[in-house]
């Protein structure tokens, strides 16, 4: 779990996890979180980088639990009941998987998150000569996914230049160019509440972030398809912050651009 000044969010959910070697990256966090929980939960191991990671937190947090599987929470999300004994389950079974996508069911009406709606209607074909535990993709949400923590750390865990919002596409794209299946798996459940005060202002940098993964893998012409419908599909406040923001990491993104094999671009295509 990464967080930041959620103290109560981070207690309320670390009550409602099952019995398992946990990690909190505390972002930063100006509201006593760090203390409190090792006041609460002892057993639960916090690390204080000293400054906010961001997603990248949830990289440093994988490292040191050191375990062959890395489930994710947020301070607003947990699992149901059984969902990680089932996981584990599905990555025994599936040795190629490098993620696995939950359920996600929003807010005590359960209903089913937009992006695993998304997920399950997934047009992808499955990788030739493997059998996926459900539908591949090449998304997922983070408080709702599991990782194969070779794989993820691999591929680079999360980019702490992408802050938070978004930044699962990149390293979705990463996992499978390292040839490691991503799946959507619908009886395995996550639940997230997000906090009605919510976490304002993201919009631009969801945008920024695409347009980044956009630049750094993909063909140039499908990179400007894509950015025209990023840009264009966001009010013109947004577009122009997010690209004026895109274009400032644009020496490193120009650095680090690795371009994916046509097989990975046509399946990505196939989502645009």
């Amino acid at each position: 779990m990464v967080s930041r000044d959620r103290r109560a969010g981070v207690l309320d959910v670390l009550g409602r996890l099952p019995p398992v070697p946990t990690c909190v990256v505390d972002n930063g966090s100006r509201d006593g979180t760090a203390a409190a929980v090792r006041a609460r939960f002892p057993a639960v191991r916090v690390l204080e980088p000293g400054h906010n990671l961001g997603a990248a937190g949830r990289t440093v947090g994988a490292r040191e639990l050191g375990a062959e599987l890395t489930a994710f929470v947020d301070d607003d999300s947990w699992w149901a009941p059984e969902a990680l004994e089932r996981a584990v389950a599905v990555f025994a079974a599936h040795l190629r998987l490098g993620l696995l996508a939950a359920r996600v069911l929003v807010h005590d009406e359960e209903r089913l998150d937009p992006a695993s709606a998304v997920m399950r209607a997934s047009p992808l074909p499955a990788p030739a000569g493997r059998r996926l535990p459900g539908p591949p993709v090449l998304g997922f949400v983070a408080c709702g996914a599991i990782v194969r923590t070779e794989a993820f750390l691999a591929a680079g865990g999360f980019d702490a230049r992408y802050a938070l919002g978004g930044e699962e596409a990149r390293l979705a794209v990463d996992l499978a160019r390292g040839g490691w299946d991503l799946a959507y798996v619908d009886d395995v459940v996550a639940h997230h509440h997000p906090a009605e005060d919510g976490r304002g202002g993201r919009s631009w940098v969801i945008v920024r972030n695409d347009l980044w993964t956009a630049w750094l893998r993909r063909p140039r012409a499908a990179a400007a398809r894509r950015s025209a419908r990023l840009l264009g599909a966001v009010a013109p406040a947004v577009a122009g912050r997010a690209a004026f923001e895109a274009a400032r990491g644009l020496p490193w993104v120009l650095r680090e651009r690795r371009v994916v094999a046509p097989a990975l671009e046509a399946r990505l295509a196939l989502l645009d």
